[in-house]
């Protein structure tokens, strides 16, 4: 087991306890910010709903909000609408006019309420500062202390009611920008997005270390692995690391004693074979000392086949990178030296069409460079041994054997089809169990494992054997992996 290490159980509490509290502390400043916001709003409101009274009433008064003449030296800019240049505004002053009537009723005698607001870095839209009829001027002139407070700036507001002169009214205090409250919105939002990025990494890895493992013992046949694993994560990683290196270790020990008992055999039935072959030579029947000899032979060459599927399931051989071409081009020049009907069908070019363009319409072929080697991950006296098997099948059966390899960027297929056979591909499939032989295993030589040890050569390199109905006769695919 991982040593100090969590379990699951602890981590998804973990997890689920600083999810709560990011989220609690995210919405906590959220809404508080939220409130603040509103409650800053609704007295930008009601301050613009008393200002309305204020005007209507000089001897009235306004907390925040100072209401003073414009000096009679500045009227002239007034009433020309200069206020941009007006003493002690913002600079740069932007100036946004509007006019506000009470169409509800006469409680203040139906005056115009003229404004101009000076902000220094906003021009609203007078849209938004009319909000429509239906409400009263005090109303209004309320949703235009609301509108200043949404944005941060400084505005300043000069107002005339009716005739009356120009009034000069400062509440920064209650609607400019150093009067809102800090916005935490945001920094609540940050605060969930990365807890829930930091909890998601978490997770991810959690489950990236388990599929690691899980890729690493899906290849473990076709490329190797150690003697033990190791991993890094939470104990029910550990745990189960611990089970596949009991598990492996019990079947390395069952396929040692396998081999070990079929290696005794093999040698204890030397003795008496020897002592058989010595005695046979003394029958003077020809006839019936041939026949010992076949038995005799028979029985020993059992006990290999035996063997040799016995290390093909060991995979005691390691995967290195070899040029599968050249193994391939050396185990067919090896028949053809010993004057056997073997041929390397050599693949041609591969052809890339190109599409015509503006100056032609015509399409044209271009041949790729071949480099002539398929480099593969492999064990190659495993994979000798299954093409060898393959390729005394396509003898046995058939006048001869035509090898072709064909290669893709994941996989290669070493195909070898024989000529003048009669079976069929659906026959062949099903004899690839152990000591399973066809209708004419009286004629042909064989123990019924040669197939079985080239399709467990093939899914110890990630394919697999398969036959297929060829031009000439049977055509046997075995499939590997490059990599």
């Amino acid at each position: 087991m991982i040593a100090g290490s969590a379990s699951l159980r602890r981590l998804g509490t973990i997890w689920m306890l600083s999810a709560f509290a990011a989220g609690g502390l995210s919405a906590g400043l959220w809404f508080s910010a939220q409130s603040a916001w509103d409650a800053y709003l609704s007295r930008a409101y009601v301050a613009g709903v008393t200002l309305y009274d204020a005007l209507s009433h000089p001897s009235a008064t306004l907390e925040g909000v100072t209401i003073r003449p414009v000096a009679p030296a500045d009227l002239e800019l007034a009433e020309r609408g200069a206020f941009n240049r007006m003493p002690d505004v913002p600079t740069p002053a932007y100036v946004t006019r509007a006019s506000i009537r009470d169409a509800t009723n006469d409680d203040f005698g139906g005056l115009q309420l003229r404004l101009a607001i000076v902000s220094d870095g906003v021009r609203y839209e007078v849209a938004q500062l009319n909000p429509g009829d239906g409400r009263s001027a005090p109303e209004k002139l309320g949703h235009v202390t609301r509108l200043l407070a949404s944005y941060c700036s400084q505005p300043v507001l000069f107002a005339q009611m009716g005739d009356a002169p120009w009034q000069r009214i400062d509440g920064r205090a209650v609607w400019g920008c150093d009067a809102a409250p800090r916005d935490t919105r945001l920094i609540g939002l940050l605060i969930a997005l990365l807890a829930l990025a930091a909890i998601y990494t978490r997770v991810a890895g959690t489950s990236a270390q388990f599929v690691q493992f899980a890729e690493t013992l899906r290849s473990r046949r076709r490329l190797g692995g150690p003697q033990a694993y190791t991993a890094e994560g939470p104990q029910e990683l550990g745990a189960i690391v611990e089970a596949v290196n009991a598990y492996l270790e019990a079947e390395r020990d069952q396929l040692s004693r396998r081999a070990t008992v079929l290696s005794g055999v093999s040698h204890d039935l030397g003795t008496p074979a020897t002592r058989l072959r010595l005695r046979t030579a003394l029958i003077t029947d020809d006839a019936l000392r041939a026949k010992f000899d076949t038995d005799i032979d028979r029985m020993t060459g059992m006990i290999e086949s035996v063997l040799t599927y016995t290390r093909s399931e060991l995979s005691v051989e390691a995967p290195r990178q070899i040029s599968l071409s050249a193994l391939v081009h050396s185990i067919v020049a090896d028949f053809q030296d010993m004057g056997l009907p073997v041929e390397l069908s050599e693949a041609g070019p591969q052809m890339l069409q190109s599409s015509g363009s503006v100056f032609g319409a015509r399409t044209r072929a271009t041949a790729l460079p071949d480099s002539g080697r398929v480099l593969v991950t492999a064990r190659p006296v495993a994979l000798q041994r299954a093409v060898t098997n393959l390729i005394d099948n396509a003898l046995k059966y058939g006048r001869r054997a035509r090898v072709e390899l064909v290669a893709t960027s994941e996989s290669a297929v070493i195909a070898i089809e024989d000529e003048g056979t009669e079976q069929r591909a659906e026959e062949v499939e099903a004899l690839m169990q152990p000591f399973r032989r066809g209708a004419n295993a009286g004629a042909i030589e064989g123990f019924g494992l040669g197939l079985t040890i080239v399709m467990a050569v093939a899914e110890q390199h990630g394919g697999a054997l398969s036959f297929a109905n060829g031009r000439r006769g049977l055509r046997a695919q075995l499939e590997i992996r490059r990599s």
